[in-house]
């Protein structure tokens, strides 16, 4: 078996800890423990347990601020990559019936046309809920005992974890590994973790979006605003210094254009600063553009929150296990 070591979901967690070989006298529960249960996780877990190693997995969801939890399977099966797809392939289907036409096609009313938003985020739930069935299923099959539970060291081998119930569990293990992704980051304003959603929350959205305030045009935000504008939702993104950072820009420019074309709002260097709630239940944003110093506001329905994310260390207790740990950004 290749060796198992310690490895992290964060660029900035520097590992201190030695490769070590299968557990051959039975000192640990396990040979292996891995801290989270998404993509990364599981991939290692399965892989270590193909090569002979007693494996452990332990995956808890901390509820976002506005209550949004999910099952095993980590961002992309539940809050990201299948969910949007899902999404975005729903949007496509409502521009192709408009575009359909002009190939001859006979529609009664384009003014008819609208999205069941009920129906739709009650299809994608059941999408992903099968998906999580599967995996646990998958787990249990290759014998990866799975921990529904908050993991955290105890020292460098040894892992407590706190279960649904409030219950502690301990576990040791002779290798750890540390999967635990990351969480949307919240900017620092009035009204943001009160009342802001985030792409955690935007797939089971118990109602229409309505009109959207996208904050943040990195490529979450932006697959967010495309779908939801093409589902039928006004939408406006505020692009604080570039969008699709990192990203070739002239095809980020080649993206933007085609948005605004399909009727997105794009507000070049703004931020925000206040999400206050109205007696109508709508959201008042307030922004400012950094480069002007002018200052906007709106009304809107939604305001979701898509400023970057950051690594889930912070309750690991990696000071435990001997790891150093020099900053979340």
């Amino acid at each position: 078996m290749a060796p198992i070591g310690w490895m992290c979901c964060s660029r900035k967690t520097k590992s201190v800890s030695p490769i070590s070989p299968l557990d051959k006298d039975g000192t640990y529960d396990y040979d292996l423990a891995v801290i989270g249960g998404g993509s990364g996780g599981l991939a290692c877990a399965k892989e270590a347990v193909n090569q002979g190693a007693r494996v452990a997995v332990l995956d808890y969801v901390t509820p976002s601020p506005q209550g949004t939890k999910w099952g095993l399977g980590g961002t992309c099966v539940n809050v990201g990559c299948i969910p949007k797809k899902l999404m975005h392939q729903a949007a496509i289907l409502g521009e192709s019936i408009h575009e359909s036409v002009a190939y001859g096609w006979e529609v009664p009313s384009l003014d008819q046309i609208k999205i069941n938003w009920s129906a739709l985020t009650q299809a994608v739930q059941n999408h992903i809920k099968s998906v999580n069935w599967v995996t646990r299923v998958d787990l249990r099959d290759k014998k990866i005992e799975y921990i529904n539970g908050l993991g955290e060291f105890k020292d460098k081998h040894t892992i407590v974890a706190t279960l649904k119930n409030g219950s502690k569990k301990e576990l040791t293990a002779k290798n750890i590994v540390i999967a635990v992704g990351g969480r949307p980051h919240y900017p620092d304003i009035p009204g943001a973790l009160e009342y802001c959603i985030t792409s955690d929350d935007v797939f089971s959205l118990g109602h229409p979006p309505g009109k959207t305030l996208v904050v943040g045009a990195g490529y979450i935000g932006l697959e967010c605003a495309g779908f939801l504008n093409s589902l039928g939702y006004p939408t406006t993104v505020l692009i604080r210094s570039v969008p699709l950072r990192g990203f070739d820009q002239q095809m980020a420019s080649m993206v933007t254009n085609e948005m605004e074309e399909k009727g997105v709002k794009l507000f070049h260097k703004c931020v925000p600063l206040s999400v206050e709630k109205l007696e109508s239940g709508q959201l008042k944003a307030r922004w400012v553009n950094n480069e002007t110093k002018e200052q906007a506001e709106d009304v809107f329905d939604t305001v979701l929150i898509a400023t970057g994310r950051y690594a889930l260390t912070k309750n690991l207790h990696l000071e435990a296990a001997g790891v150093l740990f020099i900053g979340e950004r």
